[in-house]
This record gives C-alpha cells, sequence and structure tokens, in this order.
C-alpha cells in the first residue's frame, strides 16, 4: 500500500522546487472538496496548507469557492456599505444580516474609514443617532449653522461618491492612504 501511494505521488523535480503531477494535484483537490481536512493532505503529501489554498482558488470547483467564501464585494460597495452606517441609515448589526458580513470584517472597513477620512470623520459608534432635537430653543445662527452643516456633509459625501465611481473606473488609488509621508 505503501508503495503504490509514493508510486501515485510521483514528484518531479526542478531544481530545488518540488511539483507535483497534474493528476496528483487533481486528486488532492477533488479529495479536499470531498470534506478530507487539508492538514490531514499537507501531512500525507509533506507540503504547506498554503500551496494547497492556492490550488483550491485555482483548480478547485466554482461549488467549493463559493461555498467557502462568501462573495467579493467591490471597493466602491465597500464604500456604500461604509457609509450608510457612518450616516446612520443603517445599524451596524443591520449592515451585517444585509450584506452577510462578520462583526471583525465591518468594524475593520469602519476603522480604515476613519484613518482614511480622518479630517471628516464623523462616526462615534457609540453616539444615539436617534435622538429627539427640541427646535424650539435654537436661535437663528444655530439654525443657520445646522444647516450649512448638513449641505457640507451632503457635498463630502456627493465627492466620495464621485471618488469612488472614478478609482472603480479608472483602477487606480486617488485618496491618500493614512500615515502616508507628506
Amino acid at each position: 500500500m505503501k508503495k503504490e501511494e509514493e508510486q501515485k505521488a510521483l514528484l518531479i523535480l526542478n531544481g530545488k522546487q518540488v511539483r507535483f503531477q497534474k493528476s496528483v494535484r487533481e486528486e488532492i483537490v477533488k479529495s479536499i472538496e470531498s470534506g478530507v481536512p487539508r492538514s490531514v493532505i499537507a501531512y500525507q503529501y509533506g507540503m504547506s496548507r498554503a500551496t494547497l489554498s492556492k490550488w483550491m482558488q485555482g483548480h478547485g470547483s466554482k461549488e467549493y469557492r463559493d461555498k467557502q467564501g462568501g462573495k467579493q464585494l467591490k471597493y466602491a460597495e465597500k464604500r456604500s456599505i461604509v457609509r450608510q452606517v457612518e450616516q446612520g441609515i443603517l445599524t451596524p448589526y443591520a449592515a451585517r444580516k444585509e450584506y452577510g458580513l462578520s462583526g471583525n470584517t465591518l468594524n475593520k472597513w469602519l476603522k480604515a474609514s476613519v484613518k482614511e477620512n480622518v479630517e471628516l470623520a464623523i462616526y462615534d459608534p457609540f453616539e444615539m443617532k436617534d435622538k429627539p432635537v427640541d427646535t424650539r430653543d435654537l436661535d437663528p445662527e444655530k439654525e443657520a449653522l445646522k444647516k450649512a452643516l448638513e449641505e457640507a456633509q451632503l457635498k463630502i459625501g456627493a465627492l466620495n461618491t464621485l471618488i469612488d465611481v472614478a478609482e472603480d473606473q479608472f483602477k487606480i488609488k486617488i485618496r491618500k492612504k493614512a500615515g502616508a509621508r507628506q
């Protein structure tokens, strides 16, 4: 039995790099898709689990890849979700449920957004969004300032959307990365 396995896993030596034959690779991919743990396969064939992950990404069936990882969102879609949470349109819980995200993923996106727009960041996850505002005690100056602030926030939202569309269409990064040298 051992001899049979050794013959089945014939290796082609190419310098120091060891390459598996295509038939062996396909067999390994099928066994992982059938439910054999990757750690068992890695130990059995003397290979790293990272190699197995790459093989599954490149050679696994579409059904398996869809089952393993959720759908990939574009950068503009991620920004849209973050913006909805920041503006209070969606709660973080509702965003996670609606888009099938984990809490860590959404929190990572929110933190990246705050770092990206440090001077514009208005997101405070602990602030209550639906506080009733009594407009009777506001003077006209405060009302004018509130209106100007709302207009500025709308303008910022429109500019962010414009940047997202431009980044998506031209495939370039326009936003400054946090911590970059000036």
